[in-house]
């Protein structure tokens, strides 16, 4: 077996431990020290990430993984061309990591992208691919692929046509804007300390990042103080104004949700939170904004009196 052939086996091992701990964790964002850790191949350990953005584990011969980490030593980002610009290690383009990713590239090998989002935690993505270098800028170009297409087969280049292209141009476009909403959702729950702000839940899988102003509006931005942490009772019952959190942080059930009777879930769940005043985060400046709320409470007082 080449060494060749032994990388592409690890690195079939990688995606699909990666594939198992998404799973597990109920999304793409992962713990720092898991990927650090890796996991066993043949009684060898093997790291996805490591100290530095490039990162090749001793039992492969081209680089495994590619990481942002935003406002880092490198202005690595998502440009208007739908690509992912990324930049070399250092200054020298001969640095044995710019070499490792140009034969990634020359051979269309498929890597894993890591983006922080909050300290300790990554989006993860895969596979991502070198398709271009521009030494004049010192930074590569990436294409994100569907996990479906990670496979690799040393000495058999994929094929690359329109549609391929059509399709990252796609999945690049996602994961870029799927980057933010998980940025939102968990600098979101740091604030709420992982619990809801209705019913203190502290299930992580159970808590989602809810938008006071929706995000589909122009000051709709995602930014903590225009953020909720909330489990997914209550972001529902938010989102469907069955009840509203009032400028002063107290919670207000719409009338005839107070005045419903359908067992134990409604009681608890929604009717009990009445006049309860939020769980803030400890942080004044990640308190929700009360203009912001105020707005959306009267939206909800319009839709009471019709």
């Amino acid at each position: 077996m080449t060494d060749l052939e032994r990388d592409a086996r690890v690195r079939r091992a990688a995606f699909d431990w990666l594939e198992e701990q998404v799973r597990l964790h109920g999304g793409e964002v992962l713990p720092r020290a898991l990927l650090a850790r890796g996991f066993d191949f043949e009684g060898i350990r093997v790291p996805l990430l490591g100290p530095q953005g490039i990162f090749k584990p001793k039992a492969m011969v081209i680089p495994i993984s590619i990481a942002t980490v935003p406002s880092g030593p490198y202005d690595d980002g998502f440009s208007k061309d739908g690509l992912l610009h990324y930049r070399y290690r250092g200054t020298n383009p001969e640095h044995p990591d710019n070499v490792g990713l140009r034969a990634a590239m020359a051979r269309r090998v498929p890597l894993v992208y890591f983006h922080r989002i909050v300290e300790g935690k990554y989006f993860t993505a895969w596979p991502v691919f070198i398709v271009g270098d521009d030494p004049a800028r010192l930074t590569f170009q990436v294409e994100i692929d569907d996990a479906r297409f990670s496979s690799y087969v040393p000495g058999a280049l994929p094929a690359l046509d329109s549609t391929v292209e059509a399709r990252r141009a796609y999945v690049t476009t996602t994961v870029r804007r799927r980057i933010h909403q998980q940025s939102f959702r968990e600098r979101v729950l740091q604030a709420y300390q992982e619990q809801c702000a209705l019913c203190r839940l502290r299930h992580e899988e159970l808590l989602d990042a809810a938008h006071i102003i929706p995000d589909s509006e122009p000051d709709g931005d995602p930014v903590v103080p225009n953020g909720l942490a909330l489990c997914k009772l209550h972001h529902a019952a938010f989102d469907s104004m069955f009840l509203a959190i009032r400028p002063d942080y107290s919670i207000e059930v719409r009338k005839t949700i107070l005045e419903e009777d359908d067992g134990p879930m409604l009681l608890h769940g929604l009717k009990a939170m009445h006049d309860k005043r939020i769980i803030l985060p400890r942080h004044k400046a990640n308190w929700p904004n009360r203009a912001f709320l105020e707005r959306r409470y009267e939206r909800f007082l319009k839709l009471e009196i019709t």
